[in-house]
């Protein structure tokens, strides 16, 4: 670890610790859940504009699809991006991708290995 703000403040030091195990063990938790894609966490429901680029942003990167394609596949699936994601890869609608993701545990991966 690097210097600590405050010298001598082993406090600060273990607050630094802790964070990297939670964050560690919750991005583990959310791997085990089948949240992500890759690097990519896909598991993502966008309500605000922020998250609607993000979106966006994780669709283009997992499929290759031009933003434009990514917006009008997202606005069909309920701004959610893993539906998104396996609705480009298997060229179907919102029902279908659904229904391959639920056959799948919910896992994209394993909807776009049987692509």
């Amino acid at each position: 670890m690097g210097e600590e703000i405050v010298r001598g403040s082993t406090r600060l030091r273990a607050g630094t610790a802790t964070k990297m195990v939670l964050n560690t063990l919750s991005t583990l938790v959310m791997v085990r859940l089948g949240k992500t894609y890759g690097s990519l966490m896909v598991d993502v429901q966008a309500t605000n504009d922020k998250l609607r680029q993000r979106a966006v942003r994780i669709v283009t990167t997992a499929t290759g699809a031009d933003e434009r394609t990514a917006r009008r596949v997202l606005e069909a699936a309920g701004w959610h991006a893993k539906t998104a994601i396996a609705m480009v890869a298997l060229d179907c609608d919102r029902d279908t991708a659904r229904a391959a993701l639920a056959a799948a545990s919910d896992r994209l991966g394993s909807v776009m290995e049987g692509h």
